[in-house]
Parts: structure tokens; sequence; C-alpha cells
């Protein structure tokens, strides 16, 4: 016979070992499904650069490892070149309106090229994959006929991260990082707290890669970011090198920064600019 209370003992074991199953089995799914927390891709292009008024030519970059990317050279003065790295959802399409302005307000001609998996560039989306997007989109600017000194790497949100990527690996004239974070363990920590550390493979790691861009560099942080931390852009700013600015978008958001931020953004720029010129 079992001691008084054994069954019931029996029965809170039972439902211990069920629910670490249990937890073990959610915690396998999203081991599984987290390049669908971290990536969304739209495949429709909504807009063209016609749609905007704006000059541009199709670009068909190949990767390293042989993946065929899509974009546009939106064609500006000519004298400068700016590339840019779009955030972790849509796809250029949805930044043709930031290109119009960055081209009639500096004269950039702006390079906009979808990561692997995005628009209608090739591949799927991963950490190692988006780097070497970052690379060729590069050396499309490059092959344009603009050399290091003259071309200006802009990266927002998710493109922070390919922007300091490929600045860590290839000069540029200057580096401008909007809502910029730590790493993606850091804003696991914000969103996902019940996830462990040791379940997530992605990096994205700017806090230890920041230190390795030389060039100058813009830090655009969103003052009501409710995506990334503010904090993390700031600390982001602190570990960087030589020379920097940080400008704090005053009521900004995470998805409206230049449209909040209005003339102050844009001043921001200007100056961080003209000191580099």
């Amino acid at each position: 016979m079992a001691p008084p209370g054994g069954r019931f003992v029996t029965r809170g074991k039972l439902a211990a070992a069920l629910g670490l199953v249990a937890l073990a089995g959610i915690l396998a799914i999203l081991f599984r499904m987290e390049d669908q927390f971290l990536y969304f891709p739209t495949r429709d292009l909504a807009a063209s650069p016609a749609d905007f008024g704006l000059e541009a030519e199709e670009l068909a970059p190949e990767t390293e490892d042989g993946v065929r990317l899509h974009g546009w050279r939106i064609r500006g003065d000519g004298r400068s070149a700016l590339v840019f790295f779009h955030g972790n959802a849509g796809n250029i399409a949805d930044r043709l309106d930031r290109a119009r302005i960055l081209r009639d307000r500096f004269g950039f001609d702006v390079f906009l090229v979808d990561y692997r998996g995005y628009g209608r560039s090739a591949g799927q989306p991963s950490e190692e994959g988006l780097y070497l997007d970052g690379w060729a989109a590069y050396r499309a600017a490059r092959e344009a006929g603009f050399p290091p000194e003259r071309i200006v790497l802009f990266g927002e949100s998710l493109g922070a991260a390919v922007a300091i990527g490929t600045a860590a690996d290839l000069p540029c004239a200057a580096v401008v990082l909007e809502t910029p974070f730590l790493s993606i363990p850091e804003m696991a920590r914000v969103h996902y707290p019940f996830v462990p550390a040791f379940l997530i493979r992605s990096r994205f790691d700017n806090g230890a890669r920041i230190a390795g861009v030389g060039a100058p560099k813009l830090f655009l942080v969103a003052e009501r970011d409710e995506i990334v931390p503010p904090v993390q852009g700031r600390r982001l700013y602190d570990l960087a090198t030589g020379r920097k600015r940080l400008f704090v978008i005053p009521g900004a958001g995470h998805n409206d920064t230049y449209l909040t931020g209005g003339e102050a953004y844009w001043k921001a720029w200007e100056e961080f600019l003209e000191d580099i010129a």
C-alpha cells in the first residue's frame, strides 16, 4: 500500500515531468522557427522608382555564395553613393520615399538592394547570408565607379547590423546607423525573456563588431523606440571608437524616424555629412 499522500506525490511528479516535456517541445519549436521571428520579407514590389519620379536602373548583383539579388541604382548627381540596407520587414519598394529624399537633399546615387529572400532576390535570409548580401550591394556601388571615399553606408534596424558588418570588412566614407541594437540575444532578452540564450542561433553582434568600424559614424536613436530600447543604441554609440555622433530623434518610434523627426532629423544628417566632407 502506498504511504499516505503517495498517490498525490506521484501525480505531482507526473505533472512536472509532462510540463518539462511540453516546455522542451515549445522551445524546440521556437528554435526551428527562429528565422520566422527575425525575418519578415515581402516578395511583391508595391512600387517602382518611376512612381516616385526617380530615374533608376535595375541591379542584379551576385553574392560570393552564388545568390542572385535584385535592386535599383537610383540616379543622383553622380558625386557620391549611399548604400541603403533596409530593415527586417517588407522590401526595397517600401524605402523609395526615403530614397527620394536622400537623393533630393544630398544628391546621393542610392543603391537599394534586397536581401536574399526579399523582393525579387533569390534564396532565403540568414545571418551569414545577409552579411554576404551587404558585400554584394557595396560591390555594386564600386562597380558603378564610386571609390570607397565616396560611399556612405546606411542601415536601418536590422540593416544597421548589415552596415556594421560591411563597414568592418570594407572601406567606406561613413556609416549611418538608425535604430541600431546591440545583438539578437540582447533583443531576445527584451521581447522573449523566457527563451534560453543557448537556443538563439542568430547573433548579429553589433556590440562586438562596432569597434572594428573605423569610418565616421552617425547614430540615429529613436527616443520612443518600442522595438529596440533606446538604451541599446546609446550603448552601441559608447562602444564605438573614432569619429562619431549621436542624435536622439525626439518623439520618434521605431518606424517613424524621419517622419516624426522632420527637419531636425535631416539636419543631423546634413551636419554629419558636412563634417566628414
